[in-house]
């Protein structure tokens, strides 16, 4: 299956989920149809700051008309806060899209989790997913904290870097969330996150939302899904 991505949202987690499916797909010596359109991230985090759900849609709907004309069958949001907008794409699409929080719902139900901390951006956190999770409960960082993490995240990800800094704020963040909040594993609902968590040395489980949402590309672009 040609499946198209939009992406730059921001551009780092755009080569994330690029790289993973390269790798997936040499890994299983299967061929690879993919394209990937750019959005522009100022333009999704103004959208989702104002709420404004139906004009990031239809913002999306003109990039996965590109996408089909360039014969892609399927297409997918490479950033979980542009999955703040999933429900009114879905609605306009001329694409079926592959959705990735009924599939993250779905693989923390398989992995039997029972409460998870969840870092991402302001949105992502408040919502706990986009109230789609149904299999675990989430909690996220408390008070204050929780604009704070969601600003820190949106900083990183327009740089496209993590600063040390950053790397030890989110690394102290998801044990706090650990151990105050009885959280058995740290889910990372933004994509951006593997800038600030590769190669941390973390004393807690971490479960990446867009690691998840690869594989699951991966396994409809060969036909298994």
């Amino acid at each position: 299956m040609h499946i198209g991505l939009i992406g730059g949202i921001g551009p780092a987690a755009t080569e994330f989920y690029y790289r993973g499916l390269v790798r997936a797909h040499n890994a299983a010596g299967k061929p690879m149809e993919l394209t990937i359109v750019h959005a522009q991230v100022r333009d999704l985090v103004r959208n989702v700051a104002n709420g404004a759900a139906q004009e990031q849609a239809a913002v999306f709907r003109g990039l996965v008309d590109r996408l089909a004309a360039a014969g892609a069958e399927a297409a997918a949001v490479t950033s979980m806060g542009g999955h703040f907008c999933i429900n009114e794409l879905e609605a306009v699409s001329p694409l079926p899209m592959i959705n990735a929080i009924p599939i993250l719902d779905a693989e923390f139900g398989r992995r039997k989790l029972k409460r998870i901390g969840l870092l991402g951006n302001e949105t992502v956190m408040r919502s706990c997913l986009y109230g789609g999770i149904s299999s675990a409960e989430i909690v996220v960082p408390e008070g204050g904290d929780l604009s704070e993490a969601g600003n820190a995240y949106t900083a990183m990800a327009l740089a496209g870097h993590a600063t040390n800094e950053q790397r030890d704020y989110f690394r102290t963040m998801g044990q706090r969330l650990c151990d105050e909040q009885g959280a058995d594993a740290i889910v990372l609902g933004g994509t951006d996150l593997f800038l600030a968590f590769d190669g941390q040395d973390c004393e807690y489980p971490l479960i990446d939302c867009a690691e998840i949402h690869i594989e699951a590309l991966f396994k409809a672009s060969v036909g298994e899904a």
